[in-house]
């Protein structure tokens, strides 16, 4: 068992170290567990080990890979990438945009209070971060630094809102959760429900709390006009679309007329028919987006496979049994030891996103909270309650992960498209705030566990 803690040691060191020096998290977990295959077998045969770790051994994960190729749950995560992006060429945020400017122009810190409340629609119609990111970015910074607000909070605010699709369905990261833990992917689309609200929530209470006691952070518009029926029908009939497509895609999966990947479907096809009725689709728009959806499933599926072989490998060098046993061995009780394992996941966010800690942390952690008594309330109708509330607990906190440096990709998503005069320096300070704000949500959620399970005991109920 020596040699194999040794291996397992090892592995885990050179696949960090290979991360940071820069490599493809694909090519490195192909890579990494190819070369621990060879030293597996050279131990066997020259140190008289019996790991059992060949070629034949790996050659089984080709069915896994097969499995997860047919997956038919897996469909649904490229038809909500297609429809995010579909959404975002067809410019229904710039409309909303403008027309909810004029509804909070007479709100101090309304600009930023806009961006999150369209931020939390773009993440339940679309789930793409990056184009979300960008997208808030590019309309909304210039205004809110030409009106004079403080630019930590006008970045602040477009980078955490630009990333609540990844909470809020329909997301894509719980599709591949679902699949990676074996738990329906309902369960976690409406046990995130609620979580998803509360972070929106909490951004704009801070928003307006701290526009309040700084004025000067967020000052009113020179140009602004009262607000009257006109502007809130506008609004109305801006957002309609999108709450159109919500009710779709969510609405049908809650009243279960359409599973997952068919309300995916429905989703694809509602965001052509909306990119067509605002003259927006043509076959160069319908190319890019066919191109950016199969460049992010292509990737996906890299990681999937990857991780695939390296868990076959960490398995077979008893990884699954050392990391149990390291585990909760741990003097810190069972909630305690969730406690530890979310930290974990926090500070791997610092260096890995979401889909390395999804395909290679989840699986290795989950069997630990499963074999976990916890009194964790499903109402009868939810099968395992104690996974659902844990995994939204990691949905939650993985957000961090798109916000801290050096790895937080919404840092240069918004850093790529902003204004000349907004620093790096001014973006790292300015998600600081949502960093905290994420880690109040975890402890809201984790506190109270009902949040993440009732919703789905009384849908499926």
């Amino acid at each position: 068992m020596f040699v194999e803690t040794t291996l397992l040691i090892a592995l885990f060191a050179v696949f960090a170290i290979l991360l940071l020096v820069g490599f493809q998290v694909a090519y490195v977990l192909f890579g990494v567990s190819v070369l621990f295959t060879v030293i597996a077998m050279l131990s066997d045969q020259f140190l008289d080990t019996a790991i059992g770790l060949d070629f034949n051994y790996l050659g089984l994960v080709v069915k896994r890979i097969y499995s997860l190729m047919t997956n038919w749950i897996l469909i649904a995560g490229t038809m909500f990438i297609f429809m995010g992006f579909m959404l975002d060429k067809s410019g229904i945020a710039e409309r909303l945009l403008s027309s909810m400017q004029e509804l909070f122009g007479n709100v101090r810190g309304g600009m930023a209070v806009t961006v999150a409340l369209i931020g939390t629609l773009l993440a339940a119609s679309t789930g793409i971060i990056g184009a979300s990111v960008v997208l808030l970015a590019v309309l909304s910074l210039p205004v809110m630094v030409k009106q004079g607000y403080s630019k930590e909070l006008a970045v602040g605010t477009v980078s955490a809102s630009g990333c609540l699709g990844i909470i809020i369905p329909p997301s894509i990261m719980l599709v591949f959760m679902a699949d990676q833990i074996g738990l329906p992917a309902g369960d976690l689309f409406m046990g995130a429900v609620f979580p998803g609200l509360i972070l929106a929530f909490l951004y704009v209470v801070y928003i307006l709390t701290y526009s309040f006691i700084r004025p000067q952070v967020a000052p009113l518009a020179e140009d602004r006009e009262p607000v009257g029926w006109k502007t809130v029908m506008r609004v109305l009939i801006d957002a309609l679309p999108i709450l159109v497509l919500m009710f779709l895609v969510l609405g049908s999966i809650i009243a279960g007329i359409a599973t997952v990947t068919e309300a995916a479907g429905v989703g694809a096809l509602s965001a052509v028919i909306l990119a067509a009725l605002y003259r927006k689709l043509n076959l160069s728009m319908l190319r890019e987006s066919l191109r950016g959806t199969f460049d992010t499933m292509g990737y996906i599926f890299a990681i999937i496979a990857g991780a695939s072989v390296f868990a076959f490998v960490v398995r077979a060098l008893g990884g699954d049994e050392i990391i149990e046993d390291a585990l909760t061995s741990l003097p810190f009780g069972d909630l305690g030891l969730i406690l530890f394992m979310l930290f974990c996941v926090f500070l791997l966010g610092f260096f890995l996103d979401w889909i390395e800690i999804t395909f290679i942390l989840l699986p290795l952690i989950t069997p630990i909270i499963a074999g976990i008594d916890l009194a964790v309330p499903g109402y009868g109708v939810v099968d395992n309650p104690a996974l659902v509330w844990f995994t939204i607990l990691v949905a939650v906190t993985i957000q961090t992960s798109f916000l801290t440096p050096p790895v937080g990709y919404a840092l240069f998503y918004v850093k790529g498209v902003c204004p000349p005069e907004i620093k790096m320096a001014h973006v790292y300070r300015g998600v600081i705030p949502f960093v905290i704000l994420q880690l109040i949500a975890v402890s809201i959620v984790f506190v109270w566990p009902s949040i993440a399970t009732w919703l789905p005991a009384y849908v499926y109920g």
